[in-house]
């Protein structure tokens, strides 16, 4: 089976299959290495870990295509990727779609935000009309070459125009063709109750570390009828902890040795980027 195929099997199985993001394909092989079925390619992680910048449009096509390109040589596993708002209007979401295919996505979300866009958890977001943002995600089912590429409508509407809004905006998405619901930002337990029994298609229910939704096991979610439950940071969260605390000993004490419990081990780095598979081929292929 496909990976698409995979994916699409999996969000309408609506069982809350857990999904981390990736940052870059270090961190896709990681999530890959651990058993996780699917990985989102997260432009909030791409632009904190690529630029040092917060999630506030300052990703681009290209950057978010070459990421997709490059987890897609690393794993095998489904790729949602974050497209953001497709970066203009419906005529360059149609441009997007066809990019991102070929970078290897199995599914693009894009999203009804005023650009430049902000994090779903920030202050100040703004949508867009309901008819320019259905307009935008009829322009990506169309443009898609392969019919089993999923596409993504997440809505940030409640946040500004209410919940009632925001799932009359999703409905609408549905209707456009829009394979999977994302309504982002929620702040209550009661909505995130509602949400499954509101909408038809399989959603996405995010949870933010620290930010406005509270958190619901995944299994809870599943049991509501999610199809897929993201963790977009937990991955970046996690790296910038790592980082922090290994090099504050090897500031502090001047020295750093193979402790495991501050660094990943030698062989285990070597393990995760493929260097025995490569001095395999390394060796096949010597004169």
């Amino acid at each position: 089976m496909s990976t698409r195929k995979t994916l699409r099997s999996l969000a309408e199985a609506r069982r809350g299959v857990l999904v981390p993001g990736a940052f870059n394909a270090l961190s896709a092989r990681v999530i890959e290495d651990l058993g996780f079925e699917a990985i989102y390619v997260t432009g909030a992680g791409v632009t904190n870990m690529w630029f040092g910048l917060p999630d506030q449009g300052f990703m681009g096509l290209h950057e978010i295509a070459d990421h997709t390109a490059r987890i897609r040589d690393a794993v095998n596993l489904p790729l949602i990727v974050d497209a953001d708002t497709g970066f203009g209007n419906a005529l360059n979401v149609r441009h997007t779609v066809r990019v991102l295919e070929r970078a290897g996505a199995d599914c693009i979300q894009f999203e009804d935000q005023v650009a430049p866009k902000r994090c779903g958890h920030f202050s100040g977001k703004e949508v867009i009309s309901t008819e320019e943002a259905v307009n935008k995600i009829k322009a990506a089912v169309d443009a898609r070459t392969d019919p089993d590429l999923l596409i993504m409508a997440r809505t940030d509407a409640a946040a500004t125009l209410g919940f009632e809004a925001a799932i009359e905006r999703a409905q609408q998405f549905s209707e456009a063709g829009a394979d999977i619901l994302f309504v982002e930002a929620v702040t209550t337990a009661d909505e995130i109750r509602a949400l499954p029994q509101r909408l038809h298609k399989p959603q996405l229910m995010n949870m933010v570390i620290g930010g406005k939704t509270p958190i619901f096991g995944a299994e809870e979610l599943g049991g509501l009828g999610y199809g897929i439950v993201l963790y977009a940071n937990a991955a970046l969260q996690g790296a910038l902890a790592g980082m922090q605390k290994a090099l504050t000993v090897l500031r502090d004490t001047r020295r750093m040795d193979e402790d495991p419990s501050l660094v990943a081990p030698f062989a285990e780095r070597q393990r995760l980027v493929r260097k025995p598979e490569l001095d395999a081929l390394d060796a096949r292929y010597a004169s």
